[in-house]
């Protein structure tokens, strides 16, 4: 009885791997045949039936698919070689798959295993599709003007184009392959790629990639020693691995720094800012007294906004005209400053214009907001690398060691990055020389607080609450946080309550300027 439940057993096992739609065939020590399923002819369809191959040796088998024009040219080309790399599966240690390319374009996947008897066991597979659409990625990969990587649940480098590679010293995506994320980052501090990331030391660029890699959602911007800047986006898949793209944003840093140079050289040598100052102290104050009527309030916002366009109109014009009737008189460097004087005066225009537009579509109520999950700490080191060089021209210090990435809201992108831009933008343009600037991100329950703060002459305590209103000022002098057009802290405010946030105001003549925004906390 157990002979023949054995000899039952065996023939089960027998007919269920003839059911397979895998190739399965046995050899001796000998490496002769002595079993294959069905499926072996299925793939090789110019070979004897499979009763007929047993007692072939591997070799014999490899020569007849050869001979019956299986094996592609590529690799039937070299017989010798061919056979060579076949046979080095059947040897101890040698577990590693290998593909075979067939001449009618599919891909045979071989595994090799050693029995107990001494023999081996084969298992042939079909690939095909896996290898195409491996090989579409790969190729989509490559040519990406963008630098791609993918990294598997282990964090090790499973795929890359060689502009990946390249960031990290690598020649080309066949040397990095197969490197884990950490020796990646110590590769690029250790041989100084990076030149700094946000104005960060090694350490702490270190530090700040491996958040930005661990967090489900990381952005950041690098810059190399090669004066290369990259956007560095990083997210994980669902199947527990990472992708990263790293975008080439140099020319757009190098713009931004040229603008921010321009900007600063033209605010520290025109004296126009105290004449803009007494004119806007003037024009708040005819809208105090215009405010007990609305009709009232209306004209004067007319009249007053009409001056307001003026100014920077009057010096384009102005300008302008000089260049036009003395262009023969002037040499390169008077044009240039003219023509900055004139891009200068056309950004304040369109700046003002844009403020306006805002608030009047938020008191309306007709601003769309589009919400989504925003990382807030990102946009603060966002704000930290566009502000960096301004402030550092002036001595300022900007401290943004607690901003941590990872701090999500759910809120407008277009509409945080304004708040973050007016206040990051208001703190370095008011904190004196040798000043400090500190941005800071926290969770507070179901709210996220940031807070731009600095060490600057601040504002009087009664005039708080005043500057909120549109075109007001704080203090007497022009080095407070309300010279300009009077509208930043209006729509910064306007936008934190629009999303169901505040801002609020810390501030004392002499004792700096602190605004902390309230915006809803995202999971």
């Amino acid at each position: 009885m157990p002979v023949q439940d054995d000899d039952t057993a065996t023939a089960a096992l027998v007919e269920a791997l003839h059911c397979l739609r895998v190739a399965v065939t046995v050899f001796d020590a000998d490496e002769r045949l002595i079993f294959c399923n069905q499926h072996f002819n299925y793939l090789f369809r110019s070979l004897p039936e499979r009763g007929t191959l047993i007692g072939l040796t591997y070799e014999e088998m490899i020569k007849l698919e050869i001979a019956g024009g299986e094996i592609s040219r590529a690799e039937a080309a070299d017989v010798a070689g061919f056979i060579t790399r076949r046979r080095a599966q059947f040897r101890i240690g040698e577990y590693k798959p290998l593909d075979v390319h067939l001449s009618d374009g599919r891909v045979v996947e071989i595994k090799a295993r050693r029995t107990r008897q001494g023999g081996w066991i084969a298992l042939w597979t079909d690939v095909t599709a896996a290898r195409h659409a491996q090989s579409r990625l790969e190729d989509a990969v490559a040519l990406s003007a963008d630098a791609f990587a993918f990294f598997d649940q282990n964090d090790v480098l499973a795929m890359c184009n060689d502009r990946y590679a390249r960031f990290y010293g690598h020649a080309g995506a066949h040397e990095a392959v197969g490197s884990h994320f950490g020796e990646l980052i110590e590769r690029a501090t250790a041989e100084s790629l990076v030149a700094r990331i946000e104005g960060a030391a090694s350490e702490e660029w270190r530090a700040k990639r491996h958040a930005a890699h661990n967090a489900p959602a990381g952005a950041m911007t690098v810059e190399l020693t090669t004066g290369e800047a990259y956007l560095l986006r990083d997210r994980a898949t669902a199947e527990g691995g990472r992708v990263v793209v790293f975008t080439d944003v140099t020319d757009h840093r190098r713009v931004e720094a040229a603008l921010e140079e321009q900007t600063r050289a033209l605010a520290e040598t025109r004296s126009a800012a105290a004449a803009q100052a007494s004119y806007l102290a003037d024009l708040n104050k005819r809208f105090d007294e215009a405010a007990a009527s609305a009709d009232t309030t209306k004209t004067t916002l007319m009249r007053t906004m009409s001056h307001e366009l003026k100014t920077p109109l009057n010096a384009i014009i102005g300008f302008s005209d000089l260049m036009l009737s003395m262009a023969d008189r002037f040499g390169p460097d008077q044009v240039k400053e003219y023509a900055g004087l004139i891009h200068e005066g056309g950004r304040n225009l369109l700046r003002l214009i844009n403020q306006i537009l805002d608030l009047t579509k938020l008191s309306a109520g007709r601003y769309e907001l589009r919400r989504a999950r925003l990382d807030a700490g990102a946009i603060l080191w966002t704000a930290y690398g566009a502000f960096e060089a301004r402030a550092s021209a002036k001595g300022i210090v900007i401290d943004a060691d607690r901003a941590p990435v990872g701090l999500f809201v759910d809120a407008d992108e277009t509409a945080v990055q304004t708040i973050v831009h007016h206040l990051v933008d208001n703190a370095v343009a008011f904190t004196p020389a040798g000043g400090r600037v500190a941005l800071e991100g926290v969770r507070d329950g179901e709210v996220v607080r940031i807070t731009v703060s600095d060490d600057g002459p601040g504002v009087a305590a009664d005039d708080v609450e005043r500057i909120l209103r549109p075109f007001e000022q704080g203090g007497r002098g022009t080095a407070d946080h309300t010279s300009g057009g009077g509208l930043g802290l209006t729509l910064v405010k306007a936008f934190a309550e629009a999303h169901g946030g505040s801002l609020g105001i810390a501030s004392d003549t002499g004792k700096g300027f602190t605004a902390v925004v309230t915006l809803p906390a995202c999971a």
